[in-house]
């Protein structure tokens, strides 16, 4: 599907959940669209696979971990959401895919969501390079996971009942954009969200630590194809 064809995200929902596997995977392409559904009155939370205690180089990860899950704490509540979970798989090499998925199938059956956002599944990123591991694992966990909520002779260890109610799974980053979501009026939110990881920004420098850089011209190219001044991507797959 070409970007003159995005349609519209769905948002005939109230429950929703975020599953990533870094604190600030949110914040590079998907904040700007939970502003704009919090505002709606929905619920949204957020489930990382990690703490992203690997992700400052010139920081130990026992330091990072802790400053990281911070950071992401605050930066989820700028954009309205206080329900943020995080997991014990070790950032950077996230490879345990069975219980992955046994973690994120609990979330889902104990959220209830109706949407599932999650990370970039796919070997690469619109326009090419090459994604890495930890967002192709926690992705495709994902999918996989959403299924196995569903089935309740799944993960019987966990003690849950079933959850058969997700409708969509939206998939952020990915190369083969489906819908995309207006977010002209959330989006300096979006920009303060990715703000609040301080630390995670200064220890990686370059173009990706200047929020607004960074996000407008990717906001804008997607805006201009959607219709909107700005907007951000999905890939939506029904369930």
């Amino acid at each position: 599907m070409t970007g003159s064809e995005l349609a519209p995200m769905p948002e005939d929902w109230q429950r929703a959940l975020a599953v990533v596997a870094h604190p600030d995977d949110m914040e590079y392409g998907s904040a700007g669209a939970i502003a704009r559904w919090t505002d709606q009155g929905k619920s949204i939370g957020y489930l990382l696979a990690s703490k992203g205690e690997a992700g400052i180089d010139g920081m130990p990860p026992e330091d990072a971990g802790p400053l990281r899950v911070r950071e992401q704490i605050a930066s989820a509540a700028v954009v309205g959401v206080h329900d943020v979970e995080f997991l014990d798989h070790a950032d950077g090499v996230i490879t345990d895919q069975l219980a992955l998925r046994r973690d994120i199938a609990a979330a889902i059956r104990r959220h209830r969501p109706e949407l599932v956002l999650t990370i970039n599944y796919r070997d690469s990123w619109p326009g090419g390079g090459f994604n890495m591991a930890d967002h192709r694992h926690v992705g495709a966990a994902t999918l996989d996971a959403v299924r196995d909520a569903a089935n309740r002779w799944v993960f019987r260890e966990l003690d849950l009942p079933p959850w058969q109610g997700v409708r969509w799974i939206a998939v952020n980053g990915s190369p083969n954009q489906t819908h995309a979501v207006d977010i002209t009026g959330t989006f300096d939110r979006a920009v303060a969200s990715l703000r609040e990881h301080r630390a995670y920004l200064e220890g990686l420098g370059g173009d990706m630590s200047d929020p607004e850089g960074f996000l407008r011209p990717y906001a804008e190219q997607i805006g201009a194809q959607f219709g909107s001044p700005l907007a951000t991507p999905f890939e939506l797959l029904s369930v």
